[in-house]
């Protein structure tokens, strides 16, 4: 990636981070999946009015908007409910960088180079040491909730990438049209008629901010950013940034919630960071299935075998 792409991955990875602190702050009292029903019906509402449908089928809204948002944020955010702190959930998801890496190989035939394989391996190994520093205490359903947002995560981030789509905002907005109504549902057959307006009447200022932080920053402006990082740039070199987050995340948890890292947590946040510069060193040509892309263009794959070069203006 050039610098500016640098920039705004960095950029992106920072809003990521302080989202955690912010969903633990907001969601008090008020149901996880009734919670983000209202993050993704900001992010919808008035966007869609104002922002063209990119030209992708449906399916492919479809997919983004169960994979990268309905998946990911619905575990995350019962993750979080159950018991998951903010700085380790944060940390947890970034599993997301190995999911994505190894599918968009086997999916995408997007080889990474041995710098991004090593860097992946020095974040993971990252994440490995928060974890077992962090002991027990975290439930392990908290944990596997986590791990599938992750997973779902990745998923969301390939046919992102498939998709090639040049404008990344287009993207957030109509994939999170699928979003709220499924969620609404699930909502009420967790928590029930009554649960749910609880959660209503529990939803006061604390959680209408949370929202407007969660839909306005986190949603639109950093997926809207992540997605056009995605079109024009290999999986590989845009989302090691990621693995930032985390470092953000505990940071903000440490001086806002007083949730002090202990030494595993901030070696293995400095270990992500190592991963991170390191998979960011390579510079070589990337590799679609057995053509090789030209610097400065983007390889968009258009089917099996097929790969179709674009100039970077269009993302």
């Amino acid at each position: 990636m050039d610098r500016r792409d640098s920039l705004l991955a960095a950029l992106v990875a920072a809003v990521w981070g302080f989202n955690f602190v912010v969903i633990d702050w907001g969601m008090d009292g008020v149901p996880p999946l009734l919670f983000l029903t209202a993050r993704f019906l900001l992010v919808v509402f008035p966007a869609v009015l104002l922002v063209r449908r990119p030209a992708v089928p449906w399916t492919t809204l479809v997919a983004v908007g169960t994979f990268m948002s309905t998946g990911q944020f619905g575990f995350l955010y019962v993750a979080m409910a159950t018991g998951m702190p903010p700085g380790l959930a944060a940390l947890v998801l970034q599993a997301q960088v190995v999911f994505t890496i190894v599918i968009a190989a086997g999916v995408l035939r997007e080889v990474p180079t041995a710098a991004q394989a090593a860097g992946v391996v020095l974040g993971s190994v990252g994440l490995a040491v928060v974890a077992v520093g962090r002991g027990g205490h975290v439930p392990a359903t908290a944990l596997a909730l986590c791990l599938l947002g992750a997973l779902s995560w990745g998923i969301g981030n390939v046919v992102s990438r498939a998709a090639g789509v040049s404008g990344g905002l287009s993207l957030t907005v109509w994939s999170a049209t699928v979003v709220p109504l499924p969620l609404l549902v699930l909502a009420l057959l967790v928590e029930g008629p009554a649960g749910l307006a609880d959660g209503v009447a529990a939803f006061g200022w604390e959680a209408a901010l949370s929202t407007l932080y969660t839909a306005g920053l986190a949603s639109l402006l950093g997926y809207g950013l992540f997605n056009s990082l995605l079109a024009r740039n290999p999986s590989a070199a845009v989302v090691p940034w990621v693995l930032l987050a985390p470092v953000v995340a505990m940071t903000s948890a440490w001086l806002l919630l007083d949730q002090s890292p202990n030494a595993a947590e901030a070696g293995g946040g400095a270990l992500l960071v190592v991963g991170v510069l390191v998979a960011l060193r390579s510079r070589r040509t990337p590799v679609v299935g057995d053509v090789a892309v030209p610097s400065g263009e983007q390889a968009t794959v258009t089917g099996p075998g097929t790969v179709a070069c674009a100039p970077p203006g269009r993302g």
